[in-house]
């Protein structure tokens, strides 16, 4: 991806130069990078242009990738790969394991995109990530505490919606939503998880929507795709025995469901709902070891799970996390409810994300 990226930046420059040539007064302030993009910060540098990187992963996932580029630059990583060692990184209030490393820091095709990225961003004039100071408090500060490091900027939270408008996604979304309407609140388990939950997740017994769709091929980059029948993928007999409490769909109208009050378990933090963690690849396991270590606010599944291993987890363990998650009484709600709340009022303005949203420090 580098190579592909960084041949498109002749054309990236004479474009913007065409454009500024155009302009008659106010210079553009900056560039403004996709975290994957970063060879782009050039372009900028030659239009004599502050660039900032746009970082979509959270802060401590941010302060991580920094500290494992202090201790390698390549293959020297790869000692690290299969470690069972644990180290205090920068962000983190307890060690963190190797086994929950982002994948693509061993992975032979990918690491180099690591470095590139990591170099990058240690280049640009800030970083805007999308987060919080309520929700990452420790991490952000100690980004801030580095001045090796350029300024990071809390701009999130950054709510994400659906851009499809088609027809057939309207007639899903009203059937989705109609489903929904028919549960009691707080009962439904909101799935986006590969097909190995479905023993588990039967044995649980609750109410489930299930956002079910076939992944592209490892050897290839690219999106989700549906599948034209389930029952090809889930257990002999799964959607007989789960009809009537559950439902397996493709596509989802993801805020909209988490949105939705008879809804009660996924990542998002912004619509107070409690996570059960399987983290499959990219800075997932990462990200499932803050949730449930650091912040405690997640039921864990597996933190360290990684797809290629194909370790097949116990149908016992699974339903027993999601029971867990279920439970009303789990302290959980009480801290994803009060983090909620915190991210709504963090986009007032005058609040900390409105502030640095100016790009001001």
């Amino acid at each position: 991806m580098g190579n592909l990226i960084g041949n498109q930046k002749t054309v990236v420059r004479d474009t913007a130069a065409e454009i500024l040539g155009r302009r008659e007064s106010n210079s553009p302030a900056a560039f403004v990078v996709d975290m994957f993009r970063t060879p782009m910060i050039d372009v900028a540098d030659e239009l004599c242009i502050p660039s900032y990187v746009v970082f979509t992963c959270g802060a401590a996932v941010l302060g991580l990738m920094f500290h494992v580029h202090t201790l390698g630059d390549g293959d020297g990583l790869m000692k690290y790969e299969n470690s069972t060692e644990s180290m205090m990184i920068p962000g983190y209030k307890n060690p963190v394991p190797c086994s929950v490393w982002p994948g693509l820091i061993f992975s032979k095709q990918r690491r180099s995109m690591f470095l590139e990225m990591i170099r990058g961003f240690r280049r640009c004039k800030g970083i805007l990530g999308n987060t919080f100071l309520d929700f990452e408090s420790h991490a952000i500060q100690g980004l801030w505490d580095n001045r090796e490091l350029p300024p990071f900027y809390p701009v999130g939270p950054i709510p994400q919606n659906s851009t499809d408008e088609s027809q057939k996604s309207k007639k899903e979304y009203k059937e989705i939503i109609n489903w929904l309407d028919e549960q009691p609140e707080s009962s439904v388990v909101f799935l986006c998880f590969v097909k190995e939950i479905a023993s588990g997740l039967e044995l649980s017994g609750h109410r489930f929507l299930w956002a079910l769709r076939k992944p592209p091929r490892e050897d290839q980059m690219g999106f989700p795709t549906e599948y034209e029948n389930h029952g090809e993928v889930l257990p002999e007999g799964f959607q007989d025995r789960t009809k009537g409490r559950g439902k397996v769909i493709g596509w989802a109208p993801q805020m909209a469901v988490l949105a939705h009050p008879a809804n009660s378990t996924l990542e998002s933090v912004w619509f107070g709902v409690p996570m059960a963690t399987w983290p499959l690849s990219a800075e997932q396991q990462a990200n499932a070891f803050q949730l449930v270590k650091e912040f405690e606010m997640a039921v864990e599944i597996k933190i360290d799970y990684k797809r290629e291993t194909g370790v097949i987890l116990a149908a016992e363990k699974t339903g027993t996390a999601i029971n867990e998650l279920m439970d009303l009484e789990n302290p959980i709600l009480v801290k994803v409810k009060d983090l909620k709340n915190k991210s709504r009022k963090t986009l007032l303005k005058h609040e900390p994300s409105d502030h640095y949203g100016q790009i001001y420090r």
